[in-house]
């Protein structure tokens, strides 16, 4: 870095010097001085023009006297003389000069600080992390704090420092890591759920308080679909006794799982416990019911009215891009708002062509409903990763903005996902 400030230092010294030198060379003009020394070599050459004159004998000796008199009177007034050495005005060149060579660094330090990458002089720290990228020594982290202090828009140092609090347990410095990081990252809904377990750890280890809520709900904002949020979420709706939602987001959950997954059983013993609890509640055998079948039978009117019902197909051109076990979505999603699914049906590309009903016995969250929209978007995407939120790769079809209760529409899955 000393090595950098030297050549720089040299280099604006050339600067300088190419722009201030013809600067202060440049002299100022006395119009003065000049005036009088041209007056005084006119009145030498007419005084010496009088003496050849006189010598040729083209003047007489009186003629010649009168000549030099009004030579004399002519010197007294058209040239300024004092006994006093003439001073030169200040040279206003030079004064610019030496501005110039004030502010040229200044501003050249100034400019860079605004607009260069000041972190490229800090030394490259190596940092020992496992495969996992989880620092588990002391020092090694100690140096990591400092260097995310000092390059504090470093997203993988953050993320580096936030797993390794959370994996040392210190959840206080993990939460404020993720603070940090959800800040520089904001789109990505694993940081978000990440978050909020790390919160709700240093706050008393439970998902219960509106923070924690928030930050769930912004991860499944994101996507609707990550497993993290969604098994927290069904824990947060557990320790709150709302039984309901807990199943709701642990069955989105398991749907997602490879069916040889061992998690399976976790969640279906969990849904197992969150319905035993439903039902010893009052209306809870009917609520139930309601899981269990996927419709509300209070809201069946209103459902019916915002149903939207249509066919969806595969173009031909795209035929051989898919399997016949990948999985079809057909959503609805607000054309402004959410981006979590108000309904989702799940198929496989088998099964196309297919007639299809989106309602609100569908939703993926009991608040978020295609019933309580005014215009929403259908799309039909054939899932490359399994999920319903579109991946680059995926295949998809899709309506412009439409009311929910339209019958009869037509999509067909005919574009690439960039």
């Amino acid at each position: 870095m000393i090595l950098f400030w030297t050549l720089c230092a040299a280099m604006l010294l050339v600067a300088a010097l190419f722009v201030t030198l013809p600067l202060w060379r440049k002299a100022s003009s006395d119009n003065d001085v000049l005036r009088d020394a041209a007056n005084l070599g006119i009145l030498r050459d007419q005084a010496t023009e009088l003496e050849v004159d006189l010598r040729n004998g083209l003047l007489t000796q009186d003629s010649y006297e009168q000549g030099k008199s009004e030579l004399r009177s002519r010197l007294v007034e058209e040239v300024k003389i004092t006994e006093q050495p003439v001073k030169l005005p200040r040279n206003p060149a030079k004064v610019l000069a030496i501005v110039m060579a004030m502010m040229l660094p200044l501003f050249t330090v100034l400019i860079y600080l605004t607009l260069g990458n000041t972190e490229a002089l800090s030394p490259q720290e190596v940092i020992v992390a496992d495969s996992d990228g989880i620092i588990h020594s002391e020092e090694a982290l100690q140096r990591l704090e400092k260097k995310v202090k000092r390059l504090a828009k470093n997203q993988n140092d953050w993320w580096m420092l936030a797993r390794s609090y959370t994996e040392l347990k210190r959840f206080p410095e993990a939460t404020k890591a993720y603070e940090r990081l959800v800040i520089l990252v904001p789109n990505e809904a694993q940081l978000w759920a990440n978050y909020a377990d790390v919160y709700a750890m240093a706050h008393g280890q439970t998902l219960q308080g509106e923070e924690v809520s928030k930050l769930l709900n912004k991860a499944l904002e994101l996507d609707a679909n990550n497993s993290t949020a969604l098994a927290l979420s069904g824990s947060a709706a557990m320790e709150r006794g709302d039984y309901a939602l807990a199943i709701t987001h642990w069955q989105t959950l398991m749907s997602q799982l490879p069916p040889d997954s061992p998690e399976i059983e976790v969640y279906r013993s969990g849904i197992k416990e969150a319905s035993a609890l439903l039902v010893a509640q009052p209306g809870g055998k009917a609520k139930l019911a309601n899981l269990s079948s996927g419709k509300a039978p209070e809201r069946v009117a209103a459902n019916s009215v915002a149903s939207i019902t249509g066919n969806v197909s595969l173009s031909p051109a795209l035929a051989g891009k898919v399997a016949p076990t990948d999985t079809v979505y057909i959503l609805a999603r607000a054309a402004q708002g959410p981006k979590m699914p108000l309904a989702v049906l799940r198929k496989q590309v088998k099964d196309l062509p297919l007639k299809f009903t989106l309602d609100d016995s569908m939703a993926m969250q009991p608040q978020l409903k295609l019933s309580g929209f005014a215009q929403v978007v259908v799309v039909a995407r054939v899932s490359k990763s399994g999920t319903p939120m579109g991946q680059p790769g995926d295949l998809q079809g899709l309506t412009g903005t439409i009311k929910p209760g339209i019958k009869g529409l037509n999509i067909v899955i005919d574009s690439v996902v960039p």
